[in-house]
């Protein structure tokens, strides 16, 4: 007797037997079953705290358990769907068409478009190491390569799309304005430092060979295909951190006073900035993982410059990244690299604090 055979809906064959108009619907009921689980999830963290624990309406670990109950599937659900929908997007692009894109780009448009670049495609700073040999050896300028270098982690689409969904547009459109800012500023200085032999000889002496690489043709549904790669790879990777992350949030907001927070990193000490940006550099997140504990942080009474500034620290000038540049740029080049980011993360920090 044979084995029944199983079928996956989540691999190419599946998927290759249904049509546009059959894929369409199915994906508008994927979108509608979303949206009803995620409208009850503050009814449903209620429930679950204070009914099946129960813990006490009021209470610190009450409020702190209630806190990681709705924002851990909250988090995860914002990010399966911004992952999904940037990952069909991202079939459209590929890293011979970025390279390609900005080669041979003057200089400040170049620093413009490779920042804009930065938010749509597929790289963080763990690919920082290939992806600066192929961009240097494709001709490149190297500002140019650091203002996407420094967007593609910090001004990429999970962290505006989660800053969206916890915190609202205009915290959204703040953050990319100034990570847009700072990756355009920071790429341009170091442009015009002229520090090229500051790169490792070895990177400067590799070759691209020219290969003419065919265009996969794809359609609809390789891209939903394609979308569904990238939650399995970029949430299999995450996860862990967005759990660490709701975690320390849910401790914020349960057991730290609304005064201490305020007083700490609020708009009255004029240290707060400095100092968020010298705690955040030593940790390793994404911004999957840090977004909750802003989300905490701000809920307690810190300014939105600090918290921001705190945030962009970990997420672009991370210590474990600058460890991976080290193989290919030397040392004053790195300094340089963080002196001038660091800047602009601290004039974002200050201008935010005074104007907000």
């Amino acid at each position: 007797m044979e084995p029944k055979s199983t079928t996956n809906i989540f691999n190419k064959e599946t998927w290759a037997n249904f049509g546009l108009l059959a894929t369409l619907p199915l994906c508008a009921i994927g979108v509608y079953i979303w949206w009803v689980i995620y409208h009850y999830l503050p009814d449903l963290s209620a429930w679950a705290t204070y009914s099946i624990l129960p813990l006490e309406k009021g209470s610190h670990l009450g409020a702190s358990v209630e806190f990681f109950l709705y924002d851990t599937p909250k988090v995860m659900m914002l990010l399966f769907l911004v992952v999904f929908g940037v990952g069909i997007l991202r079939s459209f692009f590929t890293p011979e068409k970025t390279r390609a894109f900005l080669s041979g780009k003057s200089e400040f448009a170049g620093n413009v478009f490779a920042a804009l670049l930065g938010i749509v495609t597929p790289f963080c700073s763990c690919s920082a190491v290939p992806l600066f040999i192929g961009f240097v050896t494709a001709g490149v300028p190297l500002g140019v390569t650091f203002s996407f270098l420094i967007a593609a982690p910090m001004v990429n689409e999970i962290a505006l799309g989660l800053l969206y969904g916890l915190l609202g547009w205009k915290v959204a459109a703040i953050y990319m304005g100034t990570g847009l800012f700072i990756a355009i500023v920071a790429g341009w200085v170091i442009g015009r430092l002229k520090l090229e032999n500051h790169i490792e000889d070895w990177v400067t002496q590799a070759n691209i060979s020219a290969v003419s690489i065919e265009e996969e043709k794809l359609t609809f549904n390789d891209r939903i295909i394609y979308g569904w790669d990238a939650v399995k790879e970029i949430i299999g990777r995450v996860w862990i951190y967005v759990i660490l992350g709701i975690a320390v949030g849910a401790g914020i907001h349960g057991f730290v006073p609304q005064g201490v927070m305020a007083s700490i990193m609020g708009k009255g000490s004029w240290w707060s900035v400095p100092l968020s940006v010298v705690i955040g550099v030593p940790m390793y997140s994404n911004a999957a993982g840090i977004i909750p504990v802003v989300e905490a942080l701000l809920g307690k009474g810190a300014a939105l410059g600090t918290v921001l500034a705190f945030m962009m620290s970990v997420i672009a000038l991370s210590l474990p990244e600058l460890v991976i540049l080290r193989k290919v740029l030397k040392p004053r080049l790195i300094a340089t690299f963080v002196g001038v980011v660091a800047s602009g993360i601290l004039l974002v920090g200050y201008l935010f604090n005074m104007i907000i």
